[in-house]
């Protein structure tokens, strides 16, 4: 059960050959409405409405008003980032948020792409949506829906959106070109929160799949990480992890015998230490969030140096558990200050916090090993990048179990839990291999 747990929320880098007339073994495609009050009579408007990101000086100082008077505890001498996010080195970016960032310019940055929203199900969902600048002669963009996860945003996809629909004006191939689609979870960012009760990672599938279909799109490739992994996977069909699940206890002693190769030895064990000890310190948030989500919520929406902290600190030991020996929690060793503050600030200008929370409570605060989706193997064919840094080791004997038709696994060279944010190149490669193998079957 916890595994289970630990496996749905933590999974990275997963893709999907999602086609929609393969009916076998699929959830249904049914109905819902997550919009406040009774769904009203007659037909939802399926309109696409263009969207735009915006900001104005009350918002601004406001923001700043708050971060002047923070309220911070000395660290403890020594303790770098065991403790939590060390309010030393929290100090420096406060500084720099106050008086460097410019949220003018990154609002500008964001919408160097096209944003839309569009209702589905009683939601304003929202959705950023690029196109190849030039295609190959004779060739069709093929497209792709990315998905984030949490503390993300849609904003993590924006180094790599370049390499995917611009590809040779990056260095890389353009034998595949591709159209991306990253929409917001609901609750997340620009996309609007349910107002009732249980919309989970198959709820979202759902949405997102009825996204596609209002795009034009019947057959599409989908990737996404974190929570984005579960609604992939629930696009693809989600399937059950029993038996490997028990083979890490012996893999120590027997890994040969399981099937495991010399590289998951070296990320799997030791055991108590790259597991139990690692998902003991990684994995407090998970609790608080699956059960009472909105508790922590009212501090976390209400002071934006509280939001920081709270979610900068998983951009530190998620990207490397290691980090948190470092003084600086070596948050800047993979991202810059603006990339992670314009992450935090979709955040907090939309004041969605504590619904993106709830999603723990929603796929996690119930018996998930019920859920008829926790049943169904995936019959479509899937890609997995294994990230030496990932917060959990997942062999490919293990994914061969529950996606039967893998066609590509990779143990990436480098790289953690946000995979397209940190190593966008490496990711993007990985997903054209992918689809080279796909398209050659």
């Amino acid at each position: 059960m916890w595994l289970e747990i630990v496996l749905a929320s933590v999974l990275g880098f997963v893709i999907y050959w999602f086609v929609s007339r393969d009916k076998a073994e699929t959830l249904p495609l049914e109905d819902g409405w997550w919009g406040p009050g009774a769904r009203p009579p007659g037909r939802e408007d399926e309109s696409i409405r263009p969207f735009k990101v915006e900001t104005s000086d009350q918002e601004i100082d406001d923001l700043h008003r708050r971060i002047e008077k923070v309220r911070l505890t000395p660290p403890l001498e020594d303790s770098r980032f065991h403790y939590g996010f060390n309010t030393s080195y929290l100090k420096k970016i406060l500084s720099y948020w106050r008086n460097e960032f410019d949220w003018r310019k990154q609002v500008e940055v964001l919408n160097r792409y096209p944003h839309f929203k569009t209702k589905i199900e009683g939601l304003d969902i929202h959705f950023v949506h690029v196109k190849p600048p030039e295609l190959p002669s004779g060739r069709a963009a093929k497209p792709l829906l990315m998905a984030h996860g949490w503390p993300g945003s849609f904003y993590e996809f924006y180094g790599i959106i370049p390499l995917l629909t611009d590809p040779k004006n990056h260095g890389l191939s353009d034998e595949h070109v591709f159209e991306v689609i990253c929409p917001s979870i609901p609750g997340y960012g620009f996309s609007e929160a349910s107002s009732k009760k249980g919309l989970d990672t198959v709820a979202t599938a759902r949405i997102f799949y009825k996204l596609m279909l209002r795009l034009g799109f019947q057959e599409f490739y989908v990737q996404g990480g974190d929570w984005g992994s579960a609604i992939c996977t629930n696009m693809g069909q989600l399937a059950p992890r029993n038996f490997y699940t028990l083979t890490l206890i012996l893999g120590r002693r027997f890994g040969r015998l399981f099937g495991y190769t010399e590289r998951d030895m070296e990320l799997m064990y030791p055991f108590k230490e790259k597991f139990f000890y690692k998902m003991m310190r990684e994995s407090g948030y998970l609790h608080i969030q699956a059960t009472k989500p909105d508790t922590v919520g009212c501090a976390l929406n209400d002071s934006p140096v509280g939001l920081a902290a709270y979610i900068l600190e998983k951009f530190t030991t998620w990207t490397n558990s290691e980090f948190r020996d470092l003084e600086d929690g070596g948050l800047e060793r993979k991202f810059s200050l603006d990339d992670l503050l314009t992450n935090i600030m979709i955040y907090w200008t939309t004041g969605t916090i504590t619904s993106s929370q709830r999603y723990y409570k929603e796929n996690l605060g119930k018996n998930i090993m019920a859920e008829k989706h926790q049943r169904m193997k995936v019959q479509v064919p899937t890609g997995f990048a294994a990230f030496p840094d990932e917060l959990l080791h997942v062999p490919e004997k293990w994914m061969k179990f529950k996606y039967p038709k893998l066609i590509s696994y990779s143990y990436m060279p480098r790289g953690g839990h946000f995979a397209a944010f940190e190593e966008p190149e490496l990711l993007a490669r990985d997903i054209i291999k992918f689809v080279g193998l796909v398209e050659r079957q």
